[in-house]
């Protein structure tokens, strides 16, 4: 058995919990503490720290951290929902200064569609996933054959003239007061764009919505599949914790989870 420790910061919560890595199964209670008030880098990086040492692990397991921002060689670029001194920093070395270890730092959604890759709703299927998080705006992960592309942000990719988020996501529904028929269309605008661009061979729709994904999937008539997630609240757990893991994958019958290597 292989395991890791798995952490998933978000705005209003931070969850961790001992990952089985090879199965998905958390093999510990998942652990769920707020974010602290405001959301800056020391209190959360303090937060992390008491939430691990309360697993009670051993030093040499391995940890990953997704987190809401843009994360290029460890350091945040962006930051949602979380404080603005997020960008910029040099966040993965914080971490680990304080942890006394090496972590896997990563984009939320990116961790999320690892999961769904190698435990969820993708698990087996080869080719090019796209899970797309639809919730206060639009996070995106792409994955090439257990290869994940880090970053990709299709959120913000121009769709009918706008930032496609402030158009399509969940907010944008309920801000404008949509029907399903009608967020479906924008939806619908969406996707299409993203099979001209990018052709997968399979959507994954996540975020607190997808629960209800009877009512908008079956609106949509796309010429690749889509399908919701299966994981849900742990997907960034599973995905943190997979990505901690640094071996090779070499046998077939594994779906191989590693990051494309930037130039």
């Amino acid at each position: 058995m292989t395991t890791a420790v798995g952490i998933d910061i978000g705005g209003t919560g931070i969850k961790g919990a001992l990952v089985d890595v090879d199965t998905g199964e958390l093999l510990s209670d998942r652990i769920k503490v707020p974010t602290p008030a405001g959301g800056e880098p020391d209190a959360i990086v303090q937060t992390v720290v008491e939430l691990i040492a309360s697993l009670k692990v051993d030093d040499s397991v391995p940890v990953g951290v997704c987190f809401p921002a843009v994360v290029v060689h460890g350091t945040t670029l962006s930051a949602a929902n979380v404080s603005k001194k997020w960008i910029g920093l040099e966040a993965e070395k914080l971490f680990e200064k304080a942890l006394g270890r090496d972590i896997h730092f990563v984009n939320d959604a990116d961790a999320a569609g690892v999961a769904e890759v190698r435990y969820g709703a993708a698990k087996g299927v080869p080719g090019l996933i796209l899970l797309t998080t639809l919730g206060t705006g639009i996070g995106s992960a792409l994955i090439y054959n257990g290869v994940l592309v880090p970053n990709s942000e299709l959120g913000h990719i121009e769709v009918d003239g706008k930032d496609a988020e402030k158009r399509a996501s969940y907010h944008a529904k309920e801000k404008n007061d949509l029907s399903w028929e009608r967020w479906a269309q924008r939806l619908q605008s969406y996707y299409e764009h993203l099979i001209a661009l990018f052709h997968p061979d399979l959507f994954i729709v996540g975020g607190g919505v997808s629960k209800q994904f009877e009512d908008f999937l079956p609106l949509l008539k796309l010429d690749t599949k889509i399908v919701p997630a299966q994981l849900r609240n742990n997907a960034g757990i599973m995905g943190a914790a997979a990505l901690a893991i640094r071996d090779d994958f070499s046998t077939p019958a594994k779906t191989p989870i590693a990051e494309h290597p930037r130039s």
